[in-house]
Protein backbone atom coordinates (compact mmCIF):
# COMPACT_ATOMS: atom_id res chain seq x y z
CA UNK A 1 0.00 0.00 0.00
CA UNK A 2 1.35 3.52 -0.76
CA UNK A 3 2.31 6.32 2.11
CA UNK A 4 0.89 9.54 2.04
CA UNK A 5 3.73 10.59 1.32
CA UNK A 6 4.32 8.91 -1.58
CA UNK A 7 1.07 10.39 -2.95
CA UNK A 8 2.09 13.53 -2.73
CA UNK A 9 1.08 14.78 0.63
CA UNK A 10 3.04 17.62 2.31
CA UNK A 11 4.71 17.11 5.75
CA UNK A 12 2.38 19.43 7.38
CA UNK A 13 -0.46 17.86 6.25
CA UNK A 14 1.22 14.25 7.32
CA UNK A 15 2.19 15.67 10.67
CA UNK A 16 -1.99 16.51 11.12
CA UNK A 17 -2.97 12.58 9.78
CA UNK A 18 -0.67 11.42 12.05
CA UNK A 19 -2.26 13.50 15.52
CA UNK A 20 -5.66 11.99 13.79
CA UNK A 21 -3.75 8.56 13.74
CA UNK A 22 -4.29 7.99 9.78
CA UNK A 23 -1.55 6.17 9.11
CA UNK A 24 -2.07 4.53 5.41
CA UNK A 25 -4.37 5.68 2.65
CA UNK A 26 -7.74 4.27 1.79
CA UNK A 27 -8.26 2.93 -1.88
CA UNK A 28 -10.20 6.37 -2.90
CA UNK A 29 -7.42 8.18 -1.51
CA UNK A 30 -4.62 6.96 -3.46
CA UNK A 31 -7.10 6.56 -6.19
CA UNK A 32 -8.23 10.20 -6.68
CA UNK A 33 -5.07 12.46 -4.42
CA UNK A 34 -2.06 11.87 -7.10
CA UNK A 35 -5.23 12.71 -9.70
CA UNK A 36 -6.25 15.78 -8.18
CA UNK A 37 -2.53 16.95 -7.10
CA UNK A 38 -0.70 16.16 -10.55
CA UNK A 39 -3.33 16.82 -12.91
CA UNK A 40 -6.27 19.34 -11.20
CA UNK A 41 -8.42 17.17 -12.93
CA UNK A 42 -12.41 17.23 -12.79
CA UNK A 43 -13.42 13.69 -11.04
CA UNK A 44 -16.36 11.86 -9.80
CA UNK A 45 -15.42 9.64 -6.80
CA UNK A 46 -18.23 7.59 -5.17
CA UNK A 47 -17.63 5.40 -2.11
CA UNK A 48 -19.02 4.27 0.95
CA UNK A 49 -19.19 6.20 4.17
CA UNK A 50 -16.46 6.35 6.76
CA UNK A 51 -13.94 5.06 3.21
CA UNK A 52 -11.87 8.70 3.67
CA UNK A 53 -13.92 10.34 0.73
CA UNK A 54 -13.06 13.82 2.76
CA UNK A 55 -9.37 13.04 2.93
CA UNK A 56 -9.54 12.13 -0.79
CA UNK A 57 -10.71 15.51 -2.18
CA UNK A 58 -9.62 17.29 1.05
CA UNK A 59 -6.04 16.79 1.46
CA UNK A 60 -5.18 17.78 -2.32
CA UNK A 61 -7.31 20.74 -1.81
CA UNK A 62 -5.75 22.23 1.42
CA UNK A 63 -2.19 21.24 -0.17
CA UNK A 64 -2.95 23.38 -3.64
CA UNK A 65 -4.93 26.38 -1.64
CA UNK A 66 -2.31 29.30 -1.46
CA UNK A 67 -2.48 30.58 2.35
CA UNK A 68 -0.80 34.00 1.59
CA UNK A 69 -3.96 34.84 -0.39
CA UNK A 70 -7.15 36.06 1.27
CA UNK A 71 -9.13 35.35 -2.01
CA UNK A 72 -11.34 32.34 -1.63
CA UNK A 73 -10.04 29.02 -3.40
CA UNK A 74 -11.77 26.18 -2.28
CA UNK A 75 -15.29 25.68 -2.26
CA UNK A 76 -17.62 22.42 -1.09
CA UNK A 77 -20.83 22.43 -1.67
CA UNK A 78 -23.03 20.38 1.19
CA UNK A 79 -26.70 19.37 1.12
CA UNK A 80 -26.81 19.42 4.28
CA UNK A 81 -25.32 21.82 7.57
CA UNK A 82 -24.60 18.41 9.31
CA UNK A 83 -22.30 17.65 6.12
CA UNK A 84 -21.22 20.94 5.93
CA UNK A 85 -20.13 20.99 9.73
CA UNK A 86 -18.11 17.54 9.41
CA UNK A 87 -16.51 18.55 6.18
CA UNK A 88 -15.35 21.63 7.80
CA UNK A 89 -14.14 20.23 10.92
CA UNK A 90 -12.47 17.46 8.95
CA UNK A 91 -10.21 19.97 6.78
CA UNK A 92 -9.75 22.16 9.66
CA UNK A 93 -7.97 19.37 11.28
CA UNK A 94 -5.79 18.26 8.10
CA UNK A 95 -4.68 21.84 7.71
CA UNK A 96 -4.15 22.44 11.57
CA UNK A 97 -0.62 22.94 11.19
CA UNK A 98 -0.47 24.93 7.76
CA UNK A 99 0.01 28.58 8.97
CA UNK A 100 -2.82 30.65 7.70
CA UNK A 101 -5.15 28.78 5.82
CA UNK A 102 -8.96 29.85 7.08
CA UNK A 103 -12.03 27.20 6.10
CA UNK A 104 -15.23 28.74 7.16
CA UNK A 105 -18.61 26.59 7.53
CA UNK A 106 -21.58 29.01 5.70
CA UNK A 107 -24.93 27.02 6.62
CA UNK A 108 -28.06 27.86 8.46
CA UNK A 109 -29.70 27.57 11.35
CA UNK A 110 -26.35 29.12 12.61
CA UNK A 111 -25.79 32.71 13.20
CA UNK A 112 -24.97 34.48 9.87
CA UNK A 113 -23.33 37.73 11.62
CA UNK A 114 -20.45 35.06 12.87
CA UNK A 115 -20.42 33.53 9.46
CA UNK A 116 -20.26 36.99 8.09
CA UNK A 117 -17.09 38.03 10.22
CA UNK A 118 -15.55 34.99 9.61
CA UNK A 119 -15.57 35.61 6.19
CA UNK A 120 -14.58 39.51 6.01
CA UNK A 121 -11.29 37.73 7.81
CA UNK A 122 -10.76 35.89 4.69
CA UNK A 123 -11.69 32.04 3.72
CA UNK A 124 -9.55 30.40 1.17
CA UNK A 125 -11.80 27.75 1.60
CA UNK A 126 -15.62 27.99 1.86
CA UNK A 127 -17.85 24.75 2.80
CA UNK A 128 -21.22 25.80 2.25
CA UNK A 129 -24.80 24.78 2.04
CA UNK A 130 -25.89 25.90 -1.21
CA UNK A 131 -28.96 28.64 0.48
CA UNK A 132 -26.49 30.43 2.92
CA UNK A 133 -24.02 30.27 -0.39
CA UNK A 134 -26.33 32.20 -1.96
CA UNK A 135 -27.74 34.64 0.81
CA UNK A 136 -24.28 35.31 1.47
CA UNK A 137 -23.98 35.86 -2.27
CA UNK A 138 -26.65 37.85 -2.61
CA UNK A 139 -25.42 40.25 0.41
CA UNK A 140 -22.01 40.56 -1.19
CA UNK A 141 -20.54 38.78 1.71
CA UNK A 142 -18.70 35.99 -0.29
CA UNK A 143 -16.40 36.24 -2.85
CA UNK A 144 -16.09 33.26 -5.45
CA UNK A 145 -14.88 34.98 -8.23
CA UNK A 146 -11.43 33.40 -7.40
CA UNK A 147 -12.00 29.95 -7.07
CA UNK A 148 -10.01 27.51 -8.52
CA UNK A 149 -11.36 24.17 -6.70
CA UNK A 150 -14.90 23.44 -6.04
CA UNK A 151 -16.22 20.17 -4.66
CA UNK A 152 -20.11 18.84 -4.89
CA UNK A 153 -20.37 16.71 -1.72
CA UNK A 154 -23.16 14.37 -1.75
CA UNK A 155 -24.78 11.92 1.11
CA UNK A 156 -25.17 7.88 0.17
CA UNK A 157 -28.17 6.70 0.97
CA UNK A 158 -28.54 2.90 1.36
Amino acid sequence: MSTFAELGISSEIITALSDLGFTEPTPIQVQAIPLILKNHADIVSLAQTGTGKTAAFGLPLIQLIDPKSRQTQGLVLCPTRELCMQVSRDLESFARHIQGINIVAVYGGASIEQQMRELRRGAQIIVATPGRLRDMLRRKMADIAAVRFVVLERQMRC
